[in-house]
């Protein structure tokens, strides 16, 4: 084996950018392993972990970029470089030759007076700084790293607060502003429905299923998946909710969330007596009496939520295709599986995703386990080994420490998929696809051999394998949901037409004695 090492000094770029060009990277013939990251601490972690740190790159600083390639020779490994210095390339040619350039906010800002918005993705170590130079120049913030304090995130909504602006997030990856799609966002029609989502994958799921049913979208405004908790206070979540009501183009306010503090579910639910226009909330296992209490309209799945929301944004009902569950499928799915097949095993790239189809399967069964459970003692004793009915979230910290997001790279749940296939107990697999602007190009492409080959396994095995998918995306978005779904069912896939009908779908396969 053969390793080069390049360490590129003062060399920035942003995590999303490489994540991406880490994951093409080593798709390259001949590649064993690929690493390109910044020199933080927690990317010279990852290296330890898997055996490629040196000295060399011990010393590498945080705004040093690292590129690491392993291969079986010498001379493959120079070739091998040369192409991944062509990735680079290949990103800086795809901006455009109009595109200018700046070192730092100061500059850009000082250059474009007519900015009003910045979009940071940093390392964590000075996200914050930078989100509180934008804001004291008066521009709104959506800031996409994570790694940054509470307490940093806490001074960061109340000067944004103070001087009316939003800041959105950290850990904000999706937004849509002025019909502009923000790092992980769909493209959706432009209408009348404006949400406020703590969720990302949720606020996706809200807004594509809005375009699906014949609606659109004004305003789409993330606030960070802390920003309903105890500490931070809703501070972002009201803000929002505030803006919109403001807003003429908008009608209608969503409002999405994984479960909140309830203090803080309180304080947004209070909010909704001085809106003047309709409320639609979706909180992941909310309370309908004190959402209608509070004057608002219940949801208690997001495509509830969006059906709730055209509907009162003015689309005529009876044009709305509402994409029924299929019920007499249910039962011939029930019939092939063998009695000891009573399992589902869910393997999301969205969080909020994950939680959906986890909270509707609680409803049926009290052996649900997760990454992230609802309760401590659902918890998996180890990630890496299901238990009864689980699901899991890729997107989660201890799946993403040094490796791309899994809606960057859906290959990193391929392994567990086929763990999970080759399971006796596992009657239905659940997976989502996640498209859209930041997102993988192919995401049902990457896991297709893989499916391919647990189907030809389970039908040697005597055993039918049921398995789900369903693809976050809108007619719009490139591929098209329609390109995803046609491979989905060539390859023998039953696919959902939300995440709600996915969930419901995967705990009707397994339901026995009914």
């Amino acid at each position: 084996m053969a390793t080069k090492i390049v360490i590129k000094k003062n060399t920035y770029f942003d995590s999303v950018s490489l994540m991406s060009l880490s994951t093409k990277a080593n798709r390259i013939e001949g590649v064993d392993q690929a690493f390109i990251a910044m020199g933080t601490e927690m990317n010279k972690e990852v290296l330890r972990n898997v055996g490629l740190m040196t000295p060399e790159l011990e010393e590498a600083k945080n705004s040093d970029l690292m590129i690491v390639v392993k291969t079986v020779s010498v001379e493959l490994t120079e070739s091998v470089y040369e192409e991944v210095e062509r990735l680079f390339d290949k990103k800086d040619a795809g901006t455009g030759t109009s595109e200018i350039k700046y070192s730092t906010l100061d500059s850009a800002a000082s250059a474009i007076p007519d900015a009003n918005l910045a979009v940071i993705s940093v390392n964590g170590a000075y996200a914050a700084r930078e989100a509180k130079k934008a804001l004291e120049r008066g521009l709104h913030v959506m800031l996409f790293s994570d790694n940054v304090s509470v307490d940093e995130e806490v001074e960061l909504k109340t000067i944004a607060h103070e001087r009316g602006l939003l800041m959105m997030g950290p850990d904000c990856g999706t937004a849509i502003i002025g019909n502009t799609g923000l790092c992980f966002a769909n493209a959706v029609r432009k209408g009348s429905i404006g949400i406020v989502g703590a969720s990302g994958t949720g606020s996706q799921e809200v807004s594509v299923r809005i375009h699906d049913f014949g609606g659109g979208v004004s305003q789409l405004i993330g606030t960070g998946g802390r920003d309903l908790s105890e500490r931070v206070g809703g501070i972002m979540m009201l803000d929002g909710m505030r803006a919109l009501n403001e807003d003429q183009a908008t009608k209608v306010i969503v409002l999405v969330s994984k479960p909140p503090a309830k203090s803080v579910e309180q304080k947004v639910l209070a909010e909704i007596k001085s809106m003047s226009k309709p409320v639609v909330v979706c909180f992941i296992g909310g309370s309908e009496e004190a959402v209608v209490q509070a004057g608002g309209h219940f949801a208690k799945t997001t495509k509830e939520a969006a059906l709730k929301a055209v509907i009162l944004s003015g689309v005529d009902e009876s044009t709305i295709d509402k994409h029924p569950l299929n019920l007499p499928l249910i039962e011939e799915i029930k019939a092939k599986l063998k009695p000891e097949q009573k399992y589902i095993r869910g393997l999301f790239c969205g969080g909020t995703l994950c939680d959906e189809a986890m909270y509707l399967a609680m409803e049926k069964y009290a052996d649900v386990y997760s990454n992230i459970p609802k309760s401590p003692e659902y918890r998996l004793a180890d990630i890496h080994t299901s238990q009864a009915h689980t699901f899991i979230d890729f997107g989660d910290d201890e799946f993403t420490n040094g490796k791309p997001h899994p809606m960057i790279d859906p290959s990193t749940r391929i392994e567990r998929f086929m763990q999970e296939a080759k399971d006796p107990s596992v009657g239905v697999i659940l997976m989502d696809f996640v498209l859209g602007f930041g997102s993988h190009e192919d995401p049902v492409g990457v896991m297709l051999p893989a499916i391919t080959e647990a189907k030809r396994l389970a039908e040697q095995e005597g055993r039918h394998l049921e398995i789900v998918g369903y693809v976050l995306g809108t007619d719009l978005d490139t591929p098209s949901v329609g390109e995803q779904l046609e491979k989905l069912v060539a390859a023998g896939v039953t696919y959902a037409s939300s995440s709600t009908n996915a969930g419901l779908l995967a705990r009707g396969f397994v339901e026995k004695g009914v």
